[in-house]
């Protein structure tokens, strides 16, 4: 069995070229690679098209790659708690593919399994058809839409082994695993790792085979984007 272990961040991303395009995982601040983040935040590393659901918060997640001006295209569904992000996009600093959720999550879907197209109905008749063929199929209106792969897909569990086996834990199981089959190379972060057979096999999210490399994070922060308490 191949070791996928590596020390830590630094080393996860030191190959990641200025150009490339990143799958991120993670749904709202819950589940996002904190580790590899702040990693290339060190590299420098720029003109980045990232994959992601969110687009983080101003001092938090992707929202710190925006404020270093490392990122040249988003492709995203959610944007809307970055004020970093907005200044950037109606400024024209910043390239934006505005994707609808479930389209979004399918199209990763399909990178990691090898469809490069698909019909969704999801945006028939609105800007999100422009330019793009439409078919009429079974009496209803469809989009087509292409598959998204990435150069890395960049993920965070809960518990990994070092075979590169991955278990997230609630709703950090989100973009995660299917993000983690669409990357050429696919770099987990996980908050626990176990030797192999720790896991079982029956609650493998994310197997093995799709991921290259594996590290032990640390300091994780897991802030919440909007916290709501009850009044005391």
């Amino acid at each position: 069995m191949i070791n996928k272990v590596i020390p830590g961040p630094d080393e996860a991303v030191q190959d990641i070229k200025d150009g490339s395009t990143l799958m991120m995982g993670g749904f709202g601040l819950c589940g996002i690679p904190e580790n590899s983040i702040q990693a290339m935040l060190k590299t420098g590393v720029k003109d980045l098209t990232i994959i992601s659901n969110n687009a983080g918060v101003d001092d938090f997640g992707i929202g710190l790659m925006l404020k270093t001006r490392q990122v040249k295209k988003m492709i995203s569904s959610y944007v809307g708690e970055n004020a970093e992000f907005e200044r950037q996009l109606l400024e024209g600093e910043l390239e934006v593919d505005l994707v609808p959720q479930g389209t979004l999550a399918e199209r990763i879907r399909a990178g990691g399994a090898g469809i490069p197209a698909f019909f969704t109905p999801a945006g028939y008749g609105t800007e999100i058809a422009e330019g793009k063929e439409t078919r009429e199929l079974h009496g209803k209106n469809y989009v087509l839409e292409q598959w998204l792969r990435a150069d890395f897909s960049i993920v965070k569990a809960w518990r990994g082994d070092t075979a590169g086996n991955l278990l997230f834990k609630g709703t950090a199981r989100n973009f995660n695993p299917m993000m983690a089959a669409a990357g050429k190379i696919t770099i987990a972060e996980v908050e626990e790792l176990v030797p192999i057979g720790e896991i079982d096999p029956n609650y493998v999210h994310t197997p093995g085979i799709y991921v290259q490399r594996i590290f032990q994070g640390q300091g994780y922060e897991k802030r919440i984007e909007q916290r709501t308490v009850t009044p005391s």
